[in-house]
């Protein structure tokens, strides 16, 4: 009984405020009152399409800035990275007419050393860790088993030799390190 009560005071309040608002309409306005009224409507709809159109431009400026940002975060995401290794590049240029002009292998090992340490410090620098197992229980998340190896030296799952070590990205999986695992001897 009592939402049929409030639907029926709702009814009556509207119907008082439909009352009111015709009353108001019926007054009578001069011709020059309604054409300031129907003036003023046109300027605030002028003036409301206006907003609309910049808006609308702003929109459309917007979105094709960012996708210029996005078509050159992909064309040009990679130049620090390429920048790094820029001098790895030179330095193995260097190494390589150094081995054809000199035959000293103790200054082109220590050229490879100093070489592979640049390289390692590039990748490092952004987010790529080496994953070098050996010793260390088997992880098919991380590792990729290449064969068994029986051994009574070391627990059984255990990687025993890294045919091709493993990279990630940031803390994802780029490339699982090859391995080779113990297995119980017989």
């Amino acid at each position: 009984m009592d939402k049929e009560q409030e639907q029926a005071r709702e009814e009556i309040a509207d119907n008082d405020n439909q009352n009111a608002s015709a009353q108001e309409n019926e007054q009578e306005l001069s011709p020059d009152e309604l054409g300031n009224l129907l003036e003023d409507a046109r300027n605030k709809a002028d003036e409301h399409w206006e907003q609309v159109v910049r808006t609308r431009a702003e929109m459309d400026n917007l979105k094709k800035r960012h996708q210029r940002e996005l078509e050159n975060a992909h064309k040009y995401g990679l130049e620090k990275f390429v920048a790094e290794l820029l001098g790895v590049w030179d330095s193995l240029e260097m190494g390589y007419n150094a081995a054809l002009e000199n035959h000293d292998v103790e200054k082109l090992l220590e050229g490879t050393e100093l070489t592979l340490k640049m390289l390692g410090d590039a990748m490092n620098k952004f987010g790529v860790e080496q994953i070098d197992p050996e010793g260390q229980p088997f992880n098919p998340e991380l590792h990729q088993a290449m064969g068994m190896v029986p051994t009574n030296d070391v627990p059984p799952n255990t990687v025993v030799q890294v045919v091709q070590k493993g990279y990630t990205l940031n803390g994802r999986l780029v490339r699982p390190a090859m391995v080779m695992v113990s297995q119980a001897g017989s």
